[in-house]
């Protein structure tokens, strides 16, 4: 590893980290009920956090947004004993990361280039391409979401951003592989 290059956390780590507190929410909510899986939740985003840091002494900006978010709506549901709260924290965040992603685009800056380009190596065009198609999937999620807590259960709810949002975002993902294919651009060499 180069001076310059960053640590990267192992990609089933990172998978852990990212989906931990989401599982540990839905498992304390089927037992102990919203209050408690919207305390867990706070607890485990945070540890999650922290353990990625200290592995890689850097915090990825969409996590950190991310867990601030889930502090103050989470806070706000058990303060407020009122479980809306952490219901819109989902189409909040949604919303925000398609209108970053659009609002980088109408300054001619790519910000899935930015966060992405050690992975993928898009040409201009591709990287585009695929942050308007992130950024329309970020806002369907946020409507989405907002379908979904008005009209069902709490723990229909729950379940749903489990079982739901999570194979959706997979698969989303899995379908732009004929963009990352069809624009891909040779990476540039290290000196």
């Amino acid at each position: 590893m180069t001076a310059t290059t960053k640590p990267q956390l192992h990609p089933l780590l990172k998978l852990a980290l990212d989906l931990g507190p989401l599982v540990l929410f839905f498992a304390a909510n089927s037992r102990y009920g919203i209050f408690v899986a919207t305390a867990t939740f706070m607890v485990a985003v945070v540890a999650a956090l922290a353990v990625s840091y200290m592995l890689t002494r850097a915090l990825p900006i969409m996590p950190v947004v991310t867990a601030i978010i889930v502090l103050v709506f989470g806070g706000l549901t058990l303060v407020l004993h009122n479980d809306l709260f952490i219901k819109i924290k989902p189409t909040i965040i949604y919303a925000l990361f398609g209108a970053v992603l659009v609002g980088g685009l109408l300054f001619n800056k790519s910000l899935l280039g930015v966060v992405f380009d050690s992975l993928f190596h898009l040409t201009a065009q591709g990287w585009r391409k695929l942050t308007w198609r992130w950024a329309i999937f970020f806002f369907a999620l946020a409507v989405l979401n907002e379908i979904v807590w008005r009209n069902t259960t709490t723990d229909t709810w729950v379940t749903f951003k489990v079982f739901g949002v999570i194979p959706l975002t997979f698969m989303f993902g899995a379908l732009q592989y004929p963009l990352l294919k069809k624009y891909a651009a040779e990476p540039v060499a290290q000196e």
